[in-house]
């Protein structure tokens, strides 16, 4: 029997799991006097998370990094839960998981580097962005044509939405 597509799979999506660096961000740091380490973020992979996440998708962020700032950005994008500095990914997913009687068939998990390897390897659809090391491009379902930080969340979100009749649905009129 032949395994489904990335395409046919998205229908059963109802969770997209994101990484925060080299996914969300675009995996660069500016390192601030505070201690603080400045990320950058897109703003229309931000209007698509929002945008998921104000449609029925349930967007969860689980990282091994940490910022009060990408916490504060995330929060505002409406993100269900936001998990930072996690050691195991795939525990943290699975509690999530249980607690909003979610299957991994139903979860897409978006990653980049190493850390995100065991956990892209349990979920219904694994994407990375372009610029994702080698071995997770060897290993995701969907790679996206953009970078990280530069759009691949949105490309994602997008393709989630769109085959939920859910992208630009606020601009279409249902005839009666």
């Amino acid at each position: 029997m032949e395994k489904p597509s990335y395409k046919q799979k998205l229908h059963q999506i109802q969770a997209v799991f994101l990484d925060i660096d080299g996914v969300i961000t675009d995996g660069k740091v500016i390192m601030h006097p505070s201690g603080e380490f400045l990320r950058n973020m897109s703003t229309r992979d931000g209007y698509a998370i929002k945008k998921a996440a104000n449609s029925g998708v349930k967007v969860f962020v689980i990282s091994g990094g940490s910022s009060q700032s990408m916490r504060k950005r995330l929060e505002f994008l409406d993100v269900l839960e936001i998990h930072m500095s996690v050691k195991d990914k795939v525990a943290v997913m699975n509690e999530i998981l249980v607690a909003h009687n979610l299957t991994t068939a139903q979860a897409l998990y978006m990653g980049d580097d190493i850390p995100d390897y065991e956990i892209m390897q349990e979920v219904g659809i694994s994407a990375c962005p372009k610029d994702a090391c080698n071995e997770i491009l060897g290993i995701a379902d969907y790679v996206s044509h953009k970078n990280g930080g530069n759009g691949a969340v949105r490309d994602v979100l997008e393709q989630v939405l769109k085959i939920k009749g859910k992208w630009m649905d606020e601009f279409t009129t249902q005839s009666n």
